[in-house]
């Protein structure tokens, strides 16, 4: 994809027109997942695929015929069509392709959204792809943490709230088709926009192999971290005590972290969740934490324990020369106040913590509050 991309902006440099055709929908065993692309050049020589094979002589057609008539189309593919075997999808899957032209006019945030992928940061591309106005259909929005470039051509209502959800999966790295009503209502059908975000997942890391991290580990899983489990302890640390998490790790936790540092694994999207509440653990991993800077800052450090316990490893880390300012960004006792007792319910209030310091959120009750729901964007 990243090379394709290159090709497609080299062409929308030169002021030419491509065929761009994008798989935004899957359905069962539908041989390439929501993204995948292929690129018809002016030339009608052709990069990439939509289905490795299966249905791209329907497809470079379609991308072929969007050139020459200027109009995207959103054409569906799957065993269901009378013409299934004809196009060769006979696999028994479908797949909704999104063909469309593309050049300066049709998507002039290419260059923008290239760069960003370039400079590895995350980036999205959210595009029309239904409509009641067929007018509207094909038009774009790059969305990036801080910006966005183009628009529906709608309403402020309705960019406005593609942005917001667009920033919600480029976030947790997720691709996905959102619908709304024709103006942007959240609450209707009329516009279907396909969001492809170009972004790893964030990473989860639980220092602590306990019962609280299991359920917090489950949480982590459905907001789209990846996560892993960090603990000195082999007989804890296993992961037969932790099924579904991407990674068990036994080391010790400032170990561990130290060497992630090193390697450029921490980022601003990294959640960093210290559990053990026992000084010889958290303290050491906390001290390398909380002096982390500019890019390897995590969005979010958090300890458990009780109000004795922070205050015992507040005086300690003071005593380990962290300034004021370094203590400001530890959030301990870790978790929003649900008067939760259980595990679970435990890790749901650290969830909604960090959802809250993603975001901007202030914990409090919607009902009770005013303005608007949605934040305007991520916090740095």
């Amino acid at each position: 994809m990243h090379d394709l991309l290159h090709e497609l902006r080299d062409a929308w440099r030169r002021g030419e027109t491509s065929g761009l055709a994008t798989v935004v929908r899957t359905f069962d065993s539908a041989p390439q997942p929501a993204g995948a692309n292929m690129l018809v050049r002016r030339d009608g020589t052709v990069v990439g695929s939509v289905s490795g094979g299966c249905v791209e002589g329907a497809v470079y057609e379609l991308a072929q015929e969007a050139v020459r008539e200027g109009t995207p189309r959103l054409q569906r593919y799957g065993v269901s069509d009378e013409d299934a075997f004809e196009v060769g999808l006979t696999c028994g899957g479908t797949l909704d392709v999104f063909v469309e032209p593309i050049d300066a006019s049709t998507l002039p945030g290419l260059e923008e959204l290239v760069a960003g992928i370039d400079a590895d940061e995350p980036v999205a591309l959210a595009t029309v792809i239904e409509h009641v106005d067929p007018q509207v259909v094909g038009r774009h929005l790059v969305v990036r943490a801080g910006a966005t470039r183009g628009s529906t051509g709608l309403s402020t209502r309705a960019d406005d709230a593609i942005t917001d959800d667009a920033r919600g999966l480029l976030a947790v790295g997720a691709t996905d088709v959102l619908t709304y009503g024709p103006d942007g209502e959240r609450r209707g059908e009329g516009m279907r926009i396909f969001v492809r975000s170009w972004a790893p997942k964030p990473h989860m890391v639980i220092f602590g192999a306990v019962d609280f991290a299991a359920a917090l580990a489950q949480q982590g899983r459905l907001l789209g971290y990846r996560v892993t489990i960090c603990d000195a302890r082999p007989v804890f640390a296993t992961e037969a005590r932790f099924p579904g998490v991407d990674e068990v790790v036994v080391d010790w936790p400032h170990r561990w972290l130290a060497a992630q540092v090193a390697a450029g694994g921490i980022d601003r999207r990294t959640v960093l969740c210290v559990l053990t509440h026992d000084p010889k653990f958290d303290v050491p991993v906390l001290d390398i934490a909380l002096r982390l800077t500019g890019g390897q800052a995590p969005a979010f450090v958090g300890a458990m324990g009780s109000r004795a316990t922070h205050l015992d490893r507040h005086h300690r880390l003071r005593a380990a020369g962290l300034t004021h300012t370094q203590l400001e960004r530890l959030s301990s006792p870790i978790g929003l106040d649900l008067g939760g007792r259980t595990p679970q319910e435990t890790a749901v209030s650290i969830a909604a913590e960090i959802v809250a310091a993603r975001w901007g959120g202030t914990g409090e009750r919607l009902s009770q509050a005013a303005g608007r729901i949605h934040h305007a964007s991520e916090r740095s």
